[in-house]
């Protein structure tokens, strides 16, 4: 940067981007280490009728949610807000009859489309890409429609980044089920993004391709959503809910794809898990299939897109699982499931669902307050630490609020039929089929009643459970060589006399402070060994910090082998796994599990000759 004054957005935004790819390309930026803690909500009818009172207390809602989110120093440029609502059908069959056709029934399909704003050609290629795998799926395209927007309004660097905004709306005949529908939308919209993706053309997202939902979001304030989207503001504008969400980004730079609600999901907190979830994800991906896509099964890959947020890349393992069967309830339990460490007062048959779950996904924990929906349910939960609030309502006329504030939607007290929290590990739902709403417990025993998991989880192996007493061979070194092989792997006297000995002796856990002055192990002069670099890598910190009885009560250390499968089956397989109750193993219980292993087990040689220049990196 020079010290010449940023005049315009245009040259603010150049110059940011410049820094950022700059500072990725020394290390000193990731994309991956985005997150955000924001403010969430969601207004839901319990009898799952639309009416436009749902949108306008959302509405409402969201602008109370101001103080949440980040505001530039222009004043106007937010980190970006947005809200969720089902497709109004008669407002957009009226824009559908201007391009000429005749809309049927109401399964129109609606896409909400960022399009590059300066390149012209881009956007051509972009809208051919989309028409194209819309046709390809053997739909109909009634029309492209230019969404109203009112730029004067946002902030002259929200501005220079404003993508084009249309939409697309599509038809299809009766005979399909919406699920159905959804499914194959949720394919074509993969298909256009990675096809788009392989021109090379940044500027382009998909809000929303939906036969049942919209989604309005911009880099814009809470406040400034109804004037910037004046659709919002057509009486035609129905809904049986709305999911509204304020972001406030703590570590990322603001951008118009990254503003919430996303397609299933928004989300209050950090996912503080993220580097595991994503990777494990990946690992999972070679295995995944299911009959509901067939080979259209690879056009979902990757599942989590580069450059994610954490929500958004909690979003898109939410999206994955509900389009392939398994009601959003169930997802939720899956992903951000409770803790059943020293929970004894779960029943039994929660404990089961939980460790199904445990055994096929692994918990993208937070802390995490989310709202969500599949389109016949809407669920509010909370992730097992409970360090976001949420607070719901619920009236006698059959309205639910949920959020992370009490008083976003005035309620007078005549009509509150029950107040209370989401607490850790919890949820909320509505089934708009049956139109009924579900407490915590109720909800879980629905979903525990799905299987027989009690049977299920028996097939788990416990690895304490099979340690015999021939595998503990006592002392595997003599003191002498004991001692150099500590040296060697960097113990010193004070690792020994101040960490291991009161650990040993009175099980008393290390405890280090903010003075702890240890240079980071690449700066060191002292040696330190490669394991430094992953304890660096993997101590994550959770905002605010975890005091130890929660830890405790609700954190494990147990880790299974053999789940890495079909993340999308449902089926008592799932559950063969090995279970350890630390990655931290004796001689013995190390003895144990080779031998149970067997043949399914590689050694890899971790060893290299130091005198060869680069083989630290060959044998990596």
């Amino acid at each position: 940067m020079t010290d010449k004054m940023i005049e315009t957005g245009e040259e603010f935004v150049k110059t940011w981007q410049e820094s950022a790819k700059h500072l990725e390309q020394n290390g000193m930026y990731d994309p991956a280490d985005e997150h955000s803690s924001c403010g969430v909500g969601m207004i839901a009818n319990v009898d799952g009728v639309p009416t436009r009172r749902v949108v306008e207390l959302a509405i409402d809602a969201l602008k109370k949610l101001w103080h949440r989110g980040a505001v530039d120093a222009d004043g106007l440029t937010g980190d970006g807000a947005g809200i969720h609502v089902q497709i109004p059908w008669e407002f957009y069959k009226e824009h559908i009859r201007r391009t000429g056709h005749e809309p049927g029934d109401d399964k129109i399909a609606v896409g909400m489309v960022f399009l590059p704003k300066s390149d012209l050609g881009a956007q051509e290629v972009c809208r051919t890409i989309v028409e194209t795998e819309v046709l390809r799926a053997g739909y109909q395209i009634y029309g492209w429609r230019q969404v109203p927007v009112a730029v004067e309004v946002i902030g002259e660097k929200a501005n220079a980044t404003r993508p084009e905004i249309e939409q697309i709306m599509i038809a299809t005949d009766s005979s399909i089920s919406y699920d159905d529908y959804e499914r194959d939308l949720y394919v074509v919209r993969r298909r256009i993004e990675k096809r788009v993706l392989a021109e090379h053309i940044n500027d382009f997202y998909i809000c929303s391709l939906s036969c049942r939902s919209v989604i309005y979001k911009g880099m814009f304030l809470a406040e400034q959503l109804t004037t910037f989207y004046p659709d919002l503001l057509d009486e035609r504008f129905i809904s049986n809910f709305a999911i509204y969400h304020q972001r406030y980004s703590t570590n990322t730079f603001p951008t118009w794809r990254l503003a919430q609600p996303f397609r299933m999901l928004a989300h209050n907190g950090e996912i503080n898990t993220l580097t595991g979830n994503v990777k494990l994800m990946k690992a999972h991906e070679p295995k995944i299939a299911s009959p509901l896509f067939g080979e259209s099964v690879e056009d979902l890959k990757p599942i989590i897109p580069s450059g994610s947020s954490d929500s958004e890349a909690l979003d898109s393992v939410f999206e994955l699982l509900c389009r392939s069967d398994r009601p959003a309830p169930m997802v939720k339990a899956m992903t951000i499931p409770a803790s059943i460490a020293l929970n004894k007062a779960m029943p039994p048959a929660h404990e089961a669902l939980f460790s199904y779950c445990n055994a096929v996904l692994e918990p993208w924990d937070g802390p995490a307050a989310i709202c969500a929906t599949d389109g016949r349910w809407v669920v509010a939960g909370m992730d097992r630490n409970g360090l976001r609030p949420m607070r719901f309502t619920r009236t006698s006329d059959g309205l639910l609020v949920v959020g992370s504030e009490a008083g976003m939607v005035e309620v007078s007290e005549e009509m509150v039929a029950e107040k209370g929290r989401v607490g850790p590990g919890e949820m909320i739902g509505i089934d708009f089929v049956e139109g009924k709403f579900y407490h915590d417990t109720p909800l879980k025993d629905l979903l525990a009643a799905r299987q027989d998991f009690s049977s299920w989880t028996s097939r788990t192996e416990v690895l304490d459970d099979i340690v015999g007493a021939a595998d503990s061979k006592g002392s595997m070194f003599a003191s002498e060589d004991l001692r150099r092989r500590q040296h060697c792997f960097g113990f010193s006297m004070e690792d020994m006399e101040m960490i291991l000995q009161p650990m040993i002796e009175g099980g008393k856990e290390a405890v280090g402070s903010m003075g702890d002055d240890a240079p980071l192990a690449v700066l060191s002069d002292k040696y330190r060994g490669m394991h430094h670099f992953f304890r660096q890598a993997f101590s994550q910190v959770t905002n605010p910090p975890i005091d130890s009885l929660r830890e405790r009560r609700v954190m494990s250390l147990k880790t299974r082998l053999g789940n890495l499968g079909n993340i999308l089956d449902e089926s008592p397989g799932q559950c063969e796994v090995l279970q350890l109750e630390s990655p931290v193993l004796t001689n013995a219980a190390f003895e144990a599990m080779r031998r149970y292993m067997g043949d399914t087990a590689a050694e890899i040689d971790c060893t290299f000759d130091p005198t060869i220049p680069g083989a630290l990196t060959q044998a990596l």
